[in-house]
């Protein structure tokens, strides 16, 4: 099984599991690996390089792209577009979509691109890569989208804010401000999953309808509640990084056997993720997961008046048109 899988947020929690389930069981598949920061001083792409040294015969490349910076991701787009189309990489079989971030310290910040950054990150960037490639993928490509159990419209135990999918769209780049600042910033990230998954749904639909890119499927998947992330270290407070180190991760098996049994580490939920995104078992495979299991994600991802209207939406943040996208058909 020849191709390529590119692995955003490759250095993250979940992305360094999941590159090395790459490079140890697929060694035939081209792994192209997307960092926010590839210089020697991040640690964190530091030990990704690592986990590719230990892989001689790997086949694998560190591109660095900010997803807050839609003008980078277009330009990596057009990188790999012109990669595969002069057969210095083969065509894709998988785009995994890792890369998230959350800011639960803070107020919505906006991106250059004038998109609040959380959605613009986990969202808007990655619809660009999946509608700018679409055309490079092998005919039984597929798509792994990161969802979470945030994504439900009902109570959380991380946020007192409901997430939800206003009539005005655009109210999700402008969300508001407040004193709780942990539960807004919640907030704004189970928005965004909200969207992923809602997304999803037609993302499958315009594929099925078009002959050429009927056999690739998407799949958004919630991996879990993941004790030792390390997006609870990162734009958190002091009392959430006290509650991980002496809790969460110390007693993760106590916490998965008592309470949540989607509970786990980072590298079990790569194991799930990897073969959604390349195992023959999971061929042909699409909608909402939990872990490994098909699921039913929130009501209104269900609803097709919403389905369209983040479709359209997110065509237009995204900057997606006839002229750059090989999904015509998706385009009015």
């Amino acid at each position: 099984m020849a191709g390529t899988v590119i692995l955003t947020g490759a250095n993250g929690s979940v992305g360094i599991p999941a590159a090395e389930r790459l490079l140890n069981e697929y060694p035939q598949l081209t792994c192209i690996f997307t960092v926010r920061n590839a210089e020697k001083v991040d640690n964190n792409t530091q030990n990704l390089r690592q986990v590719i040294a230990r892989c001689p015969d790997a086949k694998a490349s560190i591109y660095q792209v900010d997803f807050a910076n839609l003008s980078a991701v277009h330009e990596f787009a057009s990188t790999m577009l012109t990669a595969i189309e002069t057969g210095k990489y083969p065509a894709l079989r998988s785009i995994i979509c890792c890369a998230s971030y959350w800011n639960l310290v803070g107020d919505s910040e906006l991106t250059t691109d004038g998109y609040d950054k959380t959605l613009q990150v986990n969202h808007i960037a990655h619809v660009i890569l999946v509608l700018r490639l679409i055309g490079s993928f092998a005919s039984d490509g597929r798509i792994v989208l990161f969802s979470s159990i945030g994504h439900y419209r009902k109570p959380n135990a991380m946020t007192s804010y409901l997430p939800d999918i206003p009539d005005d769209i655009d109210l999700l780049n402008h969300p508001p401000s407040g004193k709780d600042k942990h539960d807004l910033g919640f907030q704004r990230y189970a928005n965004s999953k909200l969207v992923i998954t809602t997304w999803m749904y037609p993302l499958n639909r315009y594929l099925q309808q078009n002959p050429r890119f009927k056999n690739i499927t998407a799949v958004a998947i919630n991996p879990g509640g993941l004790g030792d992330s390390r997006c609870f270290t990162t734009n958190t407070a002091r009392s959430t990084q006290l509650a991980q180190r002496f809790v969460l991760k110390p007693f993760m098996s106590m916490i998965r056997y008592l309470a949540d049994p989607t509970f786990r580490s980072s590298a079990e939920a790569a194991v799930d993720v990897i073969k959604l995104a390349v195992d023959k078992a999971y061929q042909g495979e699409q909608g909402y997961f939990t872990l490994l299991q098909k699921d039913d994600s929130d009501p209104i991802t269900m609803d097709e008046s919403v389905q369209q209207r983040v479709w359209q939406k997110s065509l237009e943040w995204a900057k997606i048109t006839k002229n750059n996208t090989a999904l015509k058909n998706a385009i009015e």
